[in-house]
């Protein structure tokens, strides 16, 4: 019986690590832009743009935490990330890290939803 739950409550972390990982990368990041939304070298250097994004990513993320929603919030985290891959591109910039945080958050939905992709 313990050993179940052990394995029970082992399992559920395990199921919530990813998401974990791509909240700790979010939040500063939409915290930032919130904070300081009057960001120079942005592709976009309007104020009003970078506290949208801010709220953006944070509702997406409000969204992709909570079970019921997880399909919108992670297709507006994956839309955010899209548009950052696009613009890293754009730029010359790498995007390999971009793209590989957009993939990590499909694989986080994926690992506590598996349902919802098949």
């Amino acid at each position: 019986m313990a050993r179940e739950k052990f394995e029970k409550t082992l399992s559920r972390i395990l199921i919530w690590m990813p998401s974990l990982a791509i909240t700790l990368f979010y939040v500063p990041n939409a915290l930032d832009k919130l904070l300081d939304p009057h960001q120079t070298g942005k592709i976009v250097e309007n104020s009003a743009v970078m506290t949208t994004a801010g709220i953006f990513i944070l509702a997406g993320l409000v969204l992709f935490l909570y079970n019921r929603t997880l399909l919108i919030g992670t297709a507006m985290l994956v839309l955010y990330m899209t548009s950052i891959v696009v613009i890293h591109i754009y730029k010359g910039k790498p995007s390999e890290v971009v793209i590989l945080i957009l993939m990590a958050t499909i694989f986080a939905s994926y690992v506590r939803k598996p349902k919802m992709f098949g």
